[in-house]
């Protein structure tokens, strides 16, 4: 019999992150612990608050009664979390952390094993003009040769000659450029800004429009001359006949998959599947989750043997993350199976009724 309790921890950012949606100064987690059988299983429920759409006064009501259902040996079906992705993604990652006999790992792999690790992009957050020219210099000097910055907070004009810079001195082919827009554009304005943006020979840009507007987003798909990716339009969609309506739709060149904003590893497979049944390409981004969120993400991208660059995290913007055998070598993200996973357990109060 599977036992159950969860704990919550507030991850408080080392540097204030900011995008188009405002500035975040610390996040909330919820940590399913599951035992039995001697082992033991840990899955996080990540929310950003403002993008997660499970996110509500309820939400914590709905992890209790989960973990009061696993302890009453109630039936849980996957169906009834599709309300909330990313408590799903919790109970998913949690139960099959629970099956694996070595704790932390989940997928076991060449990653795992320490013998491979995952090209990842380094990531710009938004901020002064200074201030993200400093963090891309950081960013090189540790060997990224893929950098994705987030745009949407400056003055356009700003951001052109931050980019202008960029390039000035590194070519595209030194340096790869993603952009985040985080739906900031308006859409009467979005194919000249891209149209400008395109200059600088950049690689794509993400969700330019707000989600929810089809029919323009489809529009903005075929007419600009930097690829599109969708990531924010998917949040929400969980029946696979809207998810394949979607990219009949607006048929984007790529989708970004964030299990923890999906519903879990299984609806990112989905989405997955028919991204390939439809010609559009994709690759695998944390959202800001701990260790514990970006491990299970990270061992499961691996098995997806991606020859793209992915957007995982590092774990090091949290000033309260949990130590784990996670690792950033280069441009790479490694696991170190000699290290240790430092969570402990008797320094958090567990609900578990």
């Amino acid at each position: 019999m599977i036992k159950a309790k969860v704990f919550r921890r507030d991850l408080k950012f080392i540097v204030p992150g900011q995008t188009s949606r405002g500035t975040l100064y610390s996040k909330p987690s919820w940590f399913f612990v599951l035992e039995k059988d001697g082992n033991t299983g840990i899955g996080e429920c990540s929310v950003i608050p403002g993008l997660n759409p499970d996110y509500n006064d309820g939400y914590e009501s709905i992890i209790h009664e989960i973990v009061a259902k696993i302890n009453s040996s109630q039936t849980l079906e996957p169906n009834q979390l599709e309300s909330w992705p990313s408590i799903r993604f919790g109970l998913e990652t949690a139960l099959i952390d629970l099956d694996e006999p070595k704790n932390g790992i989940l997928f076991p792999s060449a990653f795992t094993s320490g013998d491979e690790g995952i090209p990842i992009n380094g990531l710009i957050w938004m901020g002064s003009r200074e201030e993200m020219k400093k963090r891309i210099g950081e960013k090189l000097k540790l060997g990224f040769r893929v950098l994705k910055l987030k745009i949407g907070a400056l003055e356009f004009e700003e951001e052109l000659s931050l980019l202008r810079q960029i390039r000035a001195e590194y070519s595209a082919g030194e340096l790869e450029l993603r952009l985040d827009a985080n739906g900031a554009f308006k859409p009467h304005e979005a194919i000249e800004k891209l149209n400008r943006i395109s200059d600088f020979t950049i690689h794509s840009i993400e969700q330019p429009i707000a989600p929810g507007q089809w029919e323009t987003m489809a529009d903005i798909c075929e007419k600009s001359p930097i690829d599109v990716a969708l990531d924010e339009e998917l949040i929400g969609i969980s029946a696979s006949s809207e998810k394949h309506k979607l990219l009949k739709v607006v048929q984007p060149n790529y989708i970004i998959l964030k299990p923890s904003l999906l519903g879990g590893l299984s609806k990112s497979m989905e989405w997955i599947n028919l991204a390939e049944e439809t010609g559009v390409g994709h690759w695998v981004t944390s959202a800001l989750e701990s260790n514990v969120g970006l491990n299970a993400i990270a061992q499961w991208a691996f098995t997806l043997k991606s020859d793209r660059v992915q957007g995982l995290g590092t774990g090091r913007i949290f000033s309260n993350n949990f130590p784990s055998p996670l690792e950033l070598r280069g441009s790479e993200l490694f696991y170190n199976p000699e290290a240790n996973w430092q969570i402990d357990f008797n320094k958090f109060v567990f609900s578990s009724t």
